[in-house]
């Protein structure tokens, strides 16, 4: 009884990092990982071959991990997970000689990631609430709050329908032409994430605010909290 007092005492303060240098790292993981490979693919695609366009693909993947390495950069996990699912998918279809199964993989995995998001919040544990701590120092007393897991419920359901979204879109897309499917896949697809990512940032900063108890300080560095 005692501990629950004492917390109710004291704001928790939810350092959020700066946006612009967020949303500056995510353009570019984008440009490496889907529209650049997504252009090549679809200008080669056109005029040389499908093989020609995949194996520039599969050279871009390395193009873009040596040169990071090289220059001494950093390799995000991010971006190490696309460019390797990326390469993965081009080798794949690589070897199938098909464009259309470059497309359909991802499709598959938009679906699995919607059962995985809704089935999350379905059992009251979202998996959003993991993903955020990638990207915001969250303390566990955050989580202690009803009002607070709910949020990350809606999160991610969310996220679970603009996935189904994507993989409807990228089908319907891929009934016209294999390159308007190459184009929903690396360019509208994209833009339907950074749209889901500001809609759930939005929600939960404003869910966030009106919960009791809790302080959220926006564009400051993450100050360390005593022991």
């Amino acid at each position: 009884m005692h501990h629950r007092s004492s917390a109710k005492d004291r704001d928790l303060v939810v350092e959020i990092p700066h946006m612009r240098a967020t949303v500056v790292r995510a353009a570019i993981i984008a440009l490496e990982t889907a529209i650049i490979p997504t252009i090549l693919l679809m200008l080669l695609l056109r005029y040389v071959g499908l093989a020609a366009g995949l194996s520039a693909v599969l050279g871009w993947c390395a193009f873009v991990i040596g040169t990071r390495r090289i220059l001494g950069k950093e390799l995000p996990g991010t971006l190490l997970l696309c460019t390797g699912m990326l390469a993965g998918k081009a080798a794949f279809a690589l070897v199938t000689s098909s464009a259309v199964v470059y497309i359909l993989q991802p499709v598959v995995g938009s679906i699995l990631m919607c059962v995985l998001f809704v089935g999350s919040a379905a059992m009251g544990k979202p998996i959003t609430a993991r993903l955020a701590r990638d990207f915001v120092h969250l303390p566990a007393e955050l989580f202690t709050h009803k009002a607070v897991r709910k949020i990350f419920v809606n999160v991610a359901l969310l996220w679970g329908g603009s996935r189904l979204i994507d993989a409807a879109m990228t089908v319907g897309f891929l009934h016209w032409s294999v390159e308007a499917g190459l184009f929903s896949r690396g360019v509208l697809s994209g833009l339907l994430t950074a749209l889901t990512v500001a809609v759930c940032a939005s929600h939960g900063w404003r869910r966030l605010r009106s919960v009791p108890g809790i302080t959220l300080r926006l564009g400051q560095k993450p100050v360390p909290v005593a022991a």
